[in-house]
């Protein structure tokens, strides 16, 4: 029998969504999406499946999307598709196949859910995925935060099978006799997250049988522990942090001496901008000495100046400004190459692919500028009715420290940001029933121009 009743008390409890919310389910195939897509139907919820084709298995992965496309069926519920040439994608943008996989996939899920009106997008991680979580975050060294596994609720993603564990799934799947699709590469331990399921946690398990019972009692001290941690920083940032231009922030030298714990403290504060602990450790060494002294993130630095410190973003040479008026076909930009296209409405088919933006063109104002991101920006993310800073946006996404200064940011002529590349367009400027034309954003290769 379902567990039904656990699942809505899980919902209930953790406030996931509301009876008459629509959710979008991501569903791979796999036991654990199956037994949500289950659990949903059981419990009379508005939901639809989303299936992500990553072409990486041949026809393992098209017989994945064929079974979701029959549970869809099967449940009498919307199902949509989308299919991605996912190691074109990874190798284009210099990142792991599992990280292109991520990346495309949450970006369409959102874009996917905005556009149709669902409330959330469910995902069907488990207690087990939450162990992964903490041990691969302790290996690779990390905050508080690494420490409470996975939420059940951010933002708009809900994880609504938190409250079972994987051999729980295992039983429910196989007594009620439910068909699934095993993805082979699970079984594989060069991932170090395989390797941490395959081999670590049966360890651990040997020295307690109740693992999962006893990490969920530690997940959620650690994220209380996080809540308040992080209203303490809010706090303190605003309080310490005066802007004093559109690409700078001024911090009181004195005010940040006197925090304790210093460490941890400054790590919280500065976290976001992408300083490591062991340049940090470097500046409380050397703030009682002579101003001047420059500290560096992947994207920003510190200036120690006369009792106070500079923050801004690191300029670099390959991240300069590029213009654009109406009449540009292509053009480049740290070192990617863009095309720009401008159809009218009747000549235009939509595609979704993360990479692109398509924008209202008459709602453009020339020239347009792509840069790199600064400090303070922030735009309406499309599907969204507010504003949306793009620190938050790149955390939101966990974009690697690496790449947010390589992403670009295309700003109309009257200031605002109308596409973060790669990553979301904004809602102002998207296409609507009152577009006539249509203007497109791509990359295309260097042999292009």
């Amino acid at each position: 029998m379902l567990p039904s009743a656990q699942f809505v008390d899980f919902i209930d409890q953790n406030l996931l969504f509301a009876p008459h919310d629509r959710v979008l389910l991501a569903v791979s195939g796999g036991r654990d999406s199956v037994l949500m897509a289950q659990l949903f139907k059981a419990s009379g919820y508005s939901f639809a499946i989303a299936h992500v084709n990553f072409k990486l298995r041949a026809e393992e992965s098209d017989g994945d999307e064929a079974f979701c496309r029959d549970l869809a069926a099967s449940l009498d519920v919307p199902f949509f598709l989308n299919r991605f040439d996912t190691a074109t994608y990874a190798k284009t943008n210099k990142i792991s196949v599992q990280m292109a996989a991520r990346n495309l996939r949450y970006h369409w899920l959102e874009e996917l859910r905005a556009e149709q009106n669902f409330d959330y997008i469910a995902l069907a991680h488990h207690q087990n995925d939450s162990i992964e979580t903490i041990l691969l975050n302790l290996t690779r060294g990390t905050g508080i935060s690494g420490l409470h596994g996975i939420l059940p609720k951010r933002g708009r993603l809900i994880r609504p099978l938190l409250f079972l564990t994987r051999a729980e799934i295992d039983q429910l799947v196989e007594h009620l006799q439910m068909s699934y699709r095993d993805d082979s590469s699970n079984e594989s331990a060069k991932y170090a997250r395989n390797k941490i399921r395959l081999e670590v946690i049966p360890k651990l398990k040997e020295l307690n049988p109740a693992l999962e019972e006893t990490f969920e009692l530690n997940r959620r001290r650690m994220a209380d522990l996080e809540e308040l941690l992080h209203l303490k920083v809010e706090e303190l940032r605003k309080n310490l942090f005066q802007n004093t231009s559109s690409d700078t922030i001024e911090i009181d030298l004195a005010a940040l001496q006197q925090l304790k714990p210093v460490n941890t403290l400054l790590f919280e504060l500065f976290r976001e901008y992408g300083f490591t602990e062991a340049v940090l450790s470097n500046l409380v060494e050397s703030w009682h000495g002579q101003p001047g002294k420059v500290f560096e993130s992947a994207s920003h630095q510190l200036l120690l100046d006369r009792g106070r410190l500079l923050l801004s973003s690191l300029k670099k040479e390959q991240e300069s400004c590029v213009k654009i008026d109406a009449e540009t076909k292509q053009f480049k930009w740290n070192n990617r190459v863009f095309a720009m296209t401008i159809l009218p409405l009747a000549e235009f088919k939509l595609d979704k692919h993360p990479g692109k933006a398509q924008l209202d063109a008459d709602l453009l104002n020339y020239p347009l500028t792509l840069r790199s991101w600064n400090l303070g920006d922030a735009f309406q993310p499309f599907g969204m009715k507010g504003k949306k800073k793009l620190s938050d946006l790149f955390t939101e996404q966990k974009i690697p420290l690496s790449q947010k200064q390589y992403i670009g940011v295309l700003e109309n002529a009257n200031g605002d940001i109308v596409w973060v590349q790669d990553l979301r367009i904004d809602e102002r400027y998207k296409i609507s029933a009152n577009t006539k034309k249509v203007v497109i954003f791509e990359e295309v290769h260097e042999h292009g121009i």
